[in-house]
């Protein structure tokens, strides 16, 4: 086993990714990819299989692998060059080697590739890379699996809210008589009545206090990055608590679907965040009746029409939640379906704790084999 120390720019070379506005991708399979993974599909792919791909802003330190066509967004970094070396070993290098250029960094707004190439790191041979990777890989096929089970199951209750509340296939709908477009005993009110917009949250007498950047959030799901989220001694900004939804107010955040659930604090827990985020909290209907509805494509498009302020500093209106209609149902049927999505929520809640364990474990093997404390 032979072992080199060179710099970072010797193992792999950065690129930086391409800007793909939202309104310029086609439906298409190939993957498009930001600095918090995998965001949405596009048609054509700029770049080839095996990928490696890592944030430039927003979540510096992730490291996504694609086995696939892929299109990295100017959000990101990705390898172009591999330099003869396993490239699922790079992308564990390259974690470790952000992993300590975070450390060394109080706040890092960003990287540059052409910083991160002249860091300095150890590397083995094609051989060891090998037993390496897999030694690792049954963590990340563990990983993986969850995030599948995850995404399977919010696609599932955001598809039974939209058959109960969007086309009225709910339980007993053949018999329901409908009045003015409505079943009988529900009510249609504005969202800022069916929602409490940024309730009042009363600050707790700790020592510190949890904050959420507006990188933590998914553009995609509901879960929020926790290994974003920073313990300060103040903060100022929004404040919110367990079962409180995270809507970005702000462009290009919004738009890009940037939209978070809190499960992930202790109980009685208030956290805060960004001043960018309106907090929605269930007045009329349940927490997750709120988040389900704030990932609706005409709840977020009517929130974008809203928007006033400077060309990219652009902020949602208070006041579009007036005008935003939602139906509310009766209470029977609104506890039937808080009853169906919340194991679907709790369950997302689980893999999520899961996969950070998972997530600790392997970087703790992979610093231990890169330092040379374990041998394979």
């Amino acid at each position: 086993m032979s072992w080199r120390t060179c710099m970072l720019g010797d193992v792999l070379t950065l690129k930086r990714g391409h800007d793909l506005p939202e309104g310029a991708r086609v439906p298409g399979d190939v993957p498009v990819v930001s600095s918090s993974g995998i965001t949405g599909r596009h048609n054509t792919a700029i770049a080839d299989p095996p990928g490696v791909v890592t944030g430039r802003y927003g979540t510096i330190g992730e490291v996504f692998f694609l086995d696939e066509p892929y299109w990295p967004l100017n959000t990101s970094l990705y390898v172009i060059d591999f330099k003869g070396n396993d490239p699922k070993f790079s992308s564990y290098l390259l974690r470790n080697t952000l992993r300590n250029y975070r450390s060394e960094k109080a706040a890092v707004p960003g990287v540059n590739r052409n910083v991160l190439h002249t860091l300095g790191v150890s590397v083995p041979d094609l051989q060891t890379q090998h037993k390496i990777v897999s030694a690792l890989r049954a963590y990340d096929d563990l990983i993986q699996n969850n995030r599948r089970r995850i995404a399977l199951l919010e696609e599932a209750a955001r598809l039974l809210y939209r058959e109960w509340f969007v086309h009225f296939r709910f339980p007993g709908h053949e018999h329901a008589k409908f009045v003015d477009g409505l079943p009988e005993g529900w009510q249609r009110v504005p969202a800022s009545q069916a929602f409490d917009i940024n309730p009042k949250t009363p600050k707790r007498d700790e020592p510190t206090i949890r904050y959420v950047p507006m990188a933590a959030l998914s553009e995609t799901g509901m879960l929020i990055d926790r290994t974003a989220i920073e313990v300060r001694e103040s903060a100022s900004g929004a404040r919110f608590q367990n079962g409180d939804t995270l809507l970005a107010r702000i462009t290009p955040c919004l738009e890009n679907g940037k939209t978070g659930f809190v499960q992930m604090l202790a109980e009685a827990e208030v956290a805060c965040g960004s001043t960018e985020f309106i907090v929605l909290r269930g007045a009329l209907v349940s927490n997750y009746f709120v988040y389900l509805v704030s990932r609706q494509e005409d709840f977020r498009e009517n929130a974008i029409h809203s928007m006033i302020g400077s060309s990219g500093r652009q902020r949602v209106q208070a006041s579009c939640f007036d005008r935003y209609m939602i139906a509310v149902p009766s209470e029977n049927l609104a506890a039937l379906f808080d009853e169906s999505v919340q194991s679907m929520f709790e369950q997302i809640g689980n893999l999520d704790q899961q996969n950070q364990k998972l997530a600790q474990a392997r970087d703790l093997l992979l610093r231990r084999l890169l330092s040379g404390e374990l041998a394979l």
